[in-house]
């Protein structure tokens, strides 16, 4: 197989007419090589937020409302990971929850009714201190000028670090069930994890796997008691705890296997899976425009 192939297998991928492939592109990748500009033209603002998820978009809110000229730069989605959160229980004011898109467009309508403006597909890539002010550096080379910066830059699902995990990243192994759940219609789904993602994103995949699998590596989930009283309800899901999965193996560019360890009786197996969906605990997204080595952070870079 062709490395151009092998990159066009993977969920999701975009091919141009030249033959080149981008697997997996962030926005700003996909703006970069489509020629497209990502530029307001207004060059100063009194508050400049760097990430529109919940976070950044709060904040810019009460700003916006209190007439200071806010921009929020994003080089993903607008909202962040709320895009890909199934519902939200637990927020006031919806009594019957809130799906994570309709609130991340609330947001977003919020902030747009009181002035704020958005500069999407460009992500941050320096910040420079000239005089009193920030001097905010994108990646298409635009600079733009303000009083104070906001680091809202949000969290990245934590990657595991057993052997063949990066290889398979699109291509067996996914992080988001709303975003891939439908390619893995009718397949058997190991998802990763003991907290509120893994539960949830495991009982989104009911809706297309033939049976869901979630890998727990302690004695007990750690999500909330509600999510897991859910979970252990739902048809076709099973779980197995003290189990580490020790390597991602696979054949022809694709995740054929999960090679596992369970703690409790010390045997090692190892199990076909066609898609196994990693869910784990999300850590900080650390860039240098955002987060300055000297900032205090503990040992997760929180």
């Amino acid at each position: 197989m062709s490395c151009a192939a092998m990159r066009a297998s993977i969920i999701p991928a975009i091919e141009f007419a030249d033959g080149s492939v981008l697997a997996e592109p962030s926005n700003a990748e996909l703006t970069r090589r489509l020629g497209l500009r990502t530029e307001v033209p207004r060059t100063f603002w009194p508050l400049i937020v760097a990430g529109a998820g919940p976070a950044g978009l709060t904040a810019a809110l009460y700003a916006a409302r209190d007439a200071v000229d806010t921009l929020l730069i994003e080089n993903g989605a607008v909202g962040g990971q709320a895009m890909r959160t199934l519902a939200y229980e637990n927020v006031p004011g919806f009594p019957d929850g809130i799906a994570g898109a309709e609130f991340a467009h609330r947001l977003r309508r919020q902030v747009q009714r009181f002035g704020g403006a958005f500069l999407e597909a460009a992500a941050v890539t320096d910040v420079r201190r000239q005089d009193a002010q920030h001097v905010v550096v994108t990646d298409s080379g635009a600079e733009y000028a303000c009083h104070a910066l906001l680091p809202a830059t949000g969290s990245q699902y934590r990657r595991l670090e057993a052997p063949g995990a990066e290889d398979f990243i699109g291509a067996g192994v996914h992080f988001c069930s709303t975003c891939d759940g439908p390619f893995c219609q009718g397949r058997r789904i190991a998802v990763i994890g003991g907290g509120n993602s893994a539960a949830e994103e495991a009982l989104h995949l009911t809706q297309f796997a033939s049976h869901v699998t979630v890998l727990v590596r302690g004695d007990a989930f750690k999500a909330s008691p509600a999510i897991v009283e859910k979970l252990m309800a739902a048809d076709k899901v099973s779980v197995r705890l003290h189990t580490v999965v020790t390597a991602f193996q696979g054949a022809g560019g694709r995740l054929r296997a999960l090679a596992t360890y369970n703690a409790r009786r010390g045997a090692a197996e190892d199990w076909p899976w066609r898609e196994p969906s990693s869910s784990l605990a999300s850590r900080p997204i650390r860039r240098s425009c955002a987060l300055r080595p000297s900032s205090r952070t503990n040992g997760d870079a929180w």
